[in-house]
């Protein structure tokens, strides 16, 4: 394979950016396989596994004990604690720990469900993942009054003037995605928190499908909470929920009777982290700061993170063009969402429909080159109902990471080609 290097000059970025170099860190892509079903999951570092293996073989014990091995794991799981906090730029004591974004968020309804009741006001989204929709959904049986922020039938977005009219005196929280994972766009969060904060409610944002894209830094756009899965940002099947700590404090306990309200993380996380994928976490981390030092090799970044995402948005913006080109050519089909690849309006997530085909016989044709693409409603099925997609299967979706080639994007045109 012939190394893409994409080199970042306009945003600070100095050195290339070696796609043959990061591939190899990823043992699955050796196969030949074109993995484009990263929003779903994204392919897992080396590093990862290897971390896990070897807490699993060398420290697999309870915390908090006296012991050496048991002190030896404490310092491992308080270490992906830290790993998490870098990423979204926070205080670890910010950080709580999860199996799955779905299960932290539903964990966080039921959290804030005792201080909500008849007169509060909640916004969500059709653009969302249900993970963000349906616990707030629930505390409709509370007498909580849910109003939905809808996305414009026109781009398929968020628009901040559709928000302002929906908060009231009585709207305690706005919960929204950062991207969605059908569209692939970014929607205005800095705004968001700016209109909500100012009629005094708070922001929750589901970024899972912004965070293997871009960096994150949470301090900057004074999100109150922000949830990621480490699933979708190259580490084991595991998530993040970032919490301002006096917006964490403010919450009631849903653990064990004797974890009080001060008791940060252990009241939201029943039954603990799961240890060994805890320790998972700062290999991923690790292998961005290392991107990023390369990237930024002439410019040395404050925060290398940001250079590496810097290269990465680059880099998938070239990936996403000529898909979006070569689709935006067909008079049969339909783009959903933005169909331009520009960096600071999507990310490298592809949605669309062809007239006379379903979206499953779509995939299965790119299956049989060993090309992995995606059909279905990606559980954002609010979304996929309010675009009138729901009847004929959803959409096709072609999600790309930094990983990824332009080869492969040029081998799954070819096939989309003989489909159309």
């Amino acid at each position: 394979m012939t190394p893409i290097e994409t080199t970042i000059e306009s945003r600070g970025v100095r050195a290339p950016f070696d796609v043959a170099a990061a591939r190899r860190r990823f043992p699955a892509l050796a196969s030949g396989f074109a993995f484009f079903d990263n929003a779903g999951g994204s392919q897992v570092l080396a590093e990862v596994a290897d971390a896990i293996r070897d807490y699993l073989l060398t420290s697999n014990v309870q915390l908090g004990a006296s012991y050496e091995v048991s002190e030896r794991a404490t310092e491992r799981v308080a270490a992906g604690v830290r790993a998490a906090a870098t990423l979204v730029n926070a205080d670890p004591q910010e950080i709580v720990l999860g199996g799955s974004t779905t299960q932290l968020l539903a964990n966080l309804g039921r959290a804030m469900a005792p201080d909500l009741g008849p007169g509060d006001e909640i916004v969500v989204t059709d653009a969302d993942h249900e993970s963000n929709v349906g616990p707030w959904m629930r505390l409709a049986e509370r007498g909580v009054a849910i109003r939905v922020w809808e996305v414009e039938p026109e781009t398929q977005e968020l628009s901040l003037d559709r928000l302002a009219g929906l908060l009231t005196e009585r709207t305690r929280l706005v919960a929204m995605p950062h991207v969605s994972n059908v569209v692939g766009s970014i929607h205005p969060v800095a705004g968001a928190v700016r209109l909500a904060h100012a009629a005094g409610a708070k922001v929750l944002v589901d970024g899972v499908a912004y965070a293997p894209h871009r960096a994150i830094d949470v301090r900057a756009w004074d999100v109150d909470f922000y949830a990621l899965s480490f699933y979708k940002v190259f580490g084991p099947h595991n998530a993040a929920l970032y919490g301002k700590r006096e917006r964490l404090l403010e919450l009631a306990g849903i653990n064990h009777f004797f974890f009080g309200r001060d008791a940060i993380p252990a009241k939201l996380q029943p039954g603990g982290p799961t240890y060994e994928l805890a320790a998972g976490l700062p290999p991923v981390v690790a292998y961005l700061e290392e991107l990023g030092r390369q990237v930024s090799a002439e410019a040395p970044s404050a925060r290398p993170i940001a250079a590496a995402f810097a290269a990465i948005a680059e880099h998938e913006e070239r990936l996403a063009a000529p898909l979006l080109d070569f689709l935006a050519g067909h008079r049969g089909v339909r783009i959903v969402g933005r169909r331009a690849a520009d960096r600071d309006g999507r990310v490298a997530t592809v949605s669309f429909t062809i007239e006379g085909r379903r979206p499953e016989e779509v995939t299965a044709h790119l299956d049989r080159f060993a090309i992995g693409a995606r059909h279905g409603d990606f559980y954002a099925r609010r979304l996929v109902i309010a675009l009138g997609l729901a009847e004929r299967g959803g959409v096709v979706r072609v999600s790309m990471a930094h990983y990824n080639t332009e080869d492969e994007v040029a081998r799954a045109i070819r096939r989309l080609d003989e489909v159309l």
